[in-house]
């Protein structure tokens, strides 16, 4: 799945020239969280969102610092702090340098970019013009939609099992072959050895996520990372 088949388009966009009210009724109008911010050509300038209005000096807001570490801090970054708590036009509080990807990204490449950067939003670009926006709600919008429905699906006990054991088996924490896995009329039981509590969690998730599964029951015991099992 690409950008182009989840994004949210036509984009609201607002130009570098408004005011910091405009845009801030804007978004409370819309519903929205961020504004991408448009240049009179219609290329990306920047974007402007909720965060950006979280330092103000109408709301008392204002960073303070005491005066050796504004000192410390240099004129330079305590100017930019102030033209951005005390601006009136968009074009001088908005973030420039956004972090954007094409139509053709796959959702994978979005949310890297939205970790690595810690960012809710990626514009979309075509030739330079925004023509959609990726937010985490519309990652959500498809995570809710692939999600399996629990009890949705009847299915064979034994190919449950496999299913199971084939997805612990892929798992590099799961130990291998020290999990079992029994199922009755959907309902899973597993047992074996653990040697991590986190792993029992992670177990449980695995089983879970088979199609066909009701319930699961966890009797798993944990060995610790320095049990000796003696075998007679």
């Amino acid at each position: 799945m690409q950008a182009r088949d989840i994004m949210t388009t036509p984009v609201v966009t607002i130009a570098t020239s408004a005011s910091v009210a405009e845009a801030a009724e804007l978004m409370l109008t819309r519903n929205i969280r961020c504004l991408p911010v448009v240049g009179d050509d219609g290329s990306l300038a920047g974007i402007i969102s909720e965060g950006d209005f979280l330092r103000r000096g109408e709301l008392g807001t204002r960073r303070a610092r005491p005066r050796w570490l504004e000192f410390l801090v240099g004129p330079g970054k305590l100017a930019d702090e102030y033209v951005r708590s005390s601006g009136r036009r968009v074009a001088e509080v908005m973030t420039a340098g956004v972090v954007s990807a094409a139509p053709s990204a796959l959702l994978a490449e979005i949310v890297e970019l939205m970790a690595t950067h810690d960012i809710k939003n990626v514009p979309i670009l075509d030739a330079g013009k925004i023509v959609g926006i990726v937010s985490r709600s519309d990652l959500m919008r498809i995570l809710l939609r692939t999600l399996p429905k629990s009890g949705s699906a009847t299915v064979d006990d034994e190919v449950i099992r496999r299913n199971i054991l084939a997805e612990l088996h892929g798992q590099s924490w799961s130990g291998g072959d020290l999990i079992g896995v029994t199922v009755d009329k959907g309902n899973v039981e597993l047992s074996g050895a653990i040697f991590d509590e986190r792993q029992r969690k992670a177990a449980v998730v695995a089983a879970e996520n088979v199609a066909g599964v009701k319930k699961v029951t966890d009797k798993l015991f944990c060995a610790g990372p320095f049990s000796v099992v003696l075998v007679s």
